[in-house]
């Protein structure tokens, strides 16, 4: 959030930059213990990215960094074309955080509080990004309209979660971090709140970094998904790429005459083709399935913490090609 006003900052037109985050050998050390030692990764514009990670793998301190909380022990990073250890209240206003709670100011009113925030941000408005966001057009987005003149204190823990998402929304922010984003929603908030980040990213060309201990919701959500472990990324791509990278084998399920049959295939597309040509239309009950994000995730996390990453960094390198 902004917390100083620099009415000449708004003069200046923010560099415009393709890949709105670099991160090249990021190190950080805690005492003698190396947290990161050489994460790689870039976020292009428009782009919506999931950090998954084991506890303690780092993924909370390099989010940290990126958005200039945390200082970093070696290595170059760049948020918006800045480096955030060095960003301004300019730089700050473009990028919106969303902790995993808010729990000051129970005494203030939904709307007022946003309209309180939101004037930090006038004086970094553009023509091309203006700022901040029409507050109830924000309180309609996150579905606060019921709630948006009770007290904070009277909001139940899913709303505050809502509320949580409209602070860092509320400067029309151009990169967007969000830690644990849904943690207390009902399903239908969090399908509701899978629809903004879609929307934000579709229309108002926001990149979005998260982290998540959700699996599915990473999977829904994310156009890459990176891995952290062993104070290193591990894996970089889709979750679709990296099922395949990982596991290999495609599931083919299928009935023939009343009876069921199930088939491990790298090949799902040829297995299909020719079984067709075998049986035609005799073929029933057809379902192919690829391991999910989750098989993937804790294969690549176990190899790691067995010992035995050299087929994670062979995984990863073929997904890069």
């Amino acid at each position: 959030m902004v917390t100083e006003l620099d009415t000449a900052a708004s003069s200046t037109a923010a560099p415009v930059v393709d890949e709105v985050i670099e991160v090249r050998d990021l190190r950080m050390r805690y005492g003698a213990t190396d947290v990161l030692s050489g994460v790689n990764f870039k976020v292009r514009r428009g782009e919506v990215v999931t950090l998954l990670g084991p506890n303690g793998a780092g993924k909370t301190t390099t989010i940290e960094i990126l958005e200039g909380f945390r200082m970093r022990s070696a290595g170059e990073v760049t948020v918006l074309g800045i480096d955030p250890a060095t960003g301004g209240e300019q730089w700050r206003a473009r990028v919106g955080v969303v902790l995993q709670s808010w729990r000051d100011h129970a005494r203030w009113r939904v709307r007022e509080l946003l309209v309180h925030l939101g004037r930090y941000y006038e004086p970094f408005s553009t023509p091309e990004r203006r700022r901040p966001y029409d507050v109830d057009e924000l309180i309609d987005t996150v579905g606060l309209h019921e709630r948006a003149d009770h007290k904070i204190s009277t909001l139940s823990g899913g709303e505050r979660r809502r509320l949580d998402v409209a602070i860092g929304l509320v400067g029309r922010p151009e990169l967007l971090f969000l830690d644990e984003p849904t943690s207390g929603f009902d399903p239908q908030a969090r399908r509701d709140f899978h629809d903004l980040v879609h929307r934000l990213s579709d229309l108002e060309d926001t990149t979005i970094m998260l982290t998540t201990h959700d699996l599915d919701e990473a999977e829904k959500l994310a156009d890459r998904i990176l891995i952290l472990a062993g104070g290193r990324i591990v894996a970089d791509g889709s979750a679709a790429q990296l099922a395949r990278q990982v596991t290999g084998q495609a599931e083919v399920r299928w009935s023939l005459d009343g009876e069921h049959f199930v088939h491990a295939t790298p090949d799902a597309t040829s297995f299909v083709r020719e079984l067709f040509a075998q049986h035609g239309e005799a073929v029933g009950d057809l379902e192919v399935s690829l391991a999910t994000l989750e098989d993937t995730y804790i294969e690549l996390v176990q190899q790691h913490e067995t010992g035995h990453p050299q087929r994670a960094a062979i995984a990863f390198e073929e997904v890069g090609r």
